[in-house]
């Protein structure tokens, strides 16, 4: 019944889990890429407070000029250059962003290059468009995910559309080198090739760096670059579904038409909540990185301590992607096998693609009691 490129999208192997055990409430989830802890209080009051001032209409298909304005301003702060707010445009979530990027990029049979394993959506979102995805796959040694440039450049050969990046990744926690975004920039200019930069988790980085590595701030208004970002990860707002984009002002002058075609405009009370997230959520992004790299620490601490699996510190994002060789082989069945057995949720390897088969999936954003609890029954499992 559906389209040829939407029949063939994979269906979410990380729900299936979820729905082998669908009503029991004795699980212990780490299989969504979400933390523990509601948004915090000064976020939701900045909503309430618009609620109640009655600011439930329509807005400006770009976003409310304030909230623009207060991206531009953390950007440019963030990555040390002056960014114009008429290079932003806000959405409704980060995948939003990215789905609206496909829609102004990509015809049928465009060719686009990913670093892979990755979450799903990045590479479903193209196919939807009827675009060609050439997958370029990460390599893992010990535990540790590093990607042949080479390859990458190699798949992106003149003619290529565009090339998606997800760094820090998920699931991998992978992060490019600078010296590769550099390499990258070169032969996507040399061959006018989009470079879109999926920034979803750049503030989550356990070098004590204040961002991730990346080309932003060499990117002048007109080129072919693209960061796509959310308050979802660094602000704990998940359910709020805002986002946005830095990209060429004339790119953004037409992209309002997409806005305008799929959703209208995001929510202004949730815009209200966003200014005020990224003007005053510093203290909260610091103290989330920190908590994130205990959780981390102790997470590959203990599974390490378990006989047969392998693990090793991701530089970033919130996830850690290992295997149990011999025993995770089929991602899928061991997933299902581990919630239904022993009340344990963790994400297939599959769900991210072929070259994730094999490991699972264990988003670390949660209390250390919570992880010490989650270790103790896969420990069980195991025995």
């Amino acid at each position: 019944m559906l389209r040829t490129s939407l029949d063939s999208l994979p269906a979410s192997r990380i729900r299936e889990v979820a729905n082998a055990a669908l009503g029991r409430d004795d699980i212990v989830k780490f299989w969504f890429g979400e933390g523990d802890l509601p948004t915090p209080e000064f976020i939701r009051a900045a909503a309430k407070q618009a609620l109640d001032a009655g600011e439930t209409f329509y807005n400006h298909n770009l976003g409310i000029a304030e909230l623009r304005q207060a991206i531009a301003d953390y950007a440019s702060k963030l990555h040390g250059v002056r960014i114009e707010s008429d290079r932003i445009a806000v959405t409704s979530a980060g995948v939003n962003a990215l789905s609206l990027i496909a829609q102004a990029l990509f015809d049928p049979g465009d060719r686009v290059a990913i670093v892979t394993p990755v979450w799903p959506n990045l590479t479903s979102i193209p196919r939807i468009m009827g675009a060609e995805v050439v997958r370029v796959p990460l390599a893992c040694r010990d535990g540790v995910w590093s990607l042949d440039l080479q390859k990458l450049i190699d798949a992106a050969a003149p003619g290529t559309r565009a090339v998606l990046v997800n760094s820090p990744n998920n699931p991998t926690g992978w992060t490019m080198p600078q010296a590769d975004w550099e390499a990258l920039l070169a032969h996507c200019r040399r061959h006018g090739i989009w470079l879109v930069s999926d920034d979803a988790y750049e503030r989550l980085v356990y070098t004590g760096a204040p961002h991730a590595p990346g080309v932003l701030a060499r990117i002048e208004d007109g080129e072919r670059f693209i960061s796509a970002n959310t308050f979802s990860k660094s602000w704990t707002m998940t359910g709020w579904r805002l986002g946005w984009l830095i990209a060429p002002s004339r790119f953004v002058a037409d992209f309002g038409k997409l806005v305008e075609f799929n959703t209208s405009c995001a929510p202004p009370f949730v815009q209200r909540a966003g200014i005020v997230a990224i003007r005053d959520g510093d203290p909260l992004i610091r103290d989330t990185v920190a908590r994130l790299k205990r959780s981390r620490d102790l997470l590959v601490q203990r599974l390490r301590a378990l006989p047969g699996v392998e693990a090793a510190a991701p530089p970033g994002a919130m996830y850690l992607f290992f295997r149990i060789p011999g025993r995770s082989d089929d991602s899928l069945a061991f997933a299902k096998d581990l919630v239904t057995r022993s009340g344990l949720g963790l994400a297939p390897g599959i769900a991210f693609g072929a070259e994730g088969e094999g490991y699972l999936r264990w988003c670390f954003a949660a209390t250390e009691a919570l992880i010490e609890q989650g270790v103790e029954r896969l420990a069980r499992h195991l025995r």
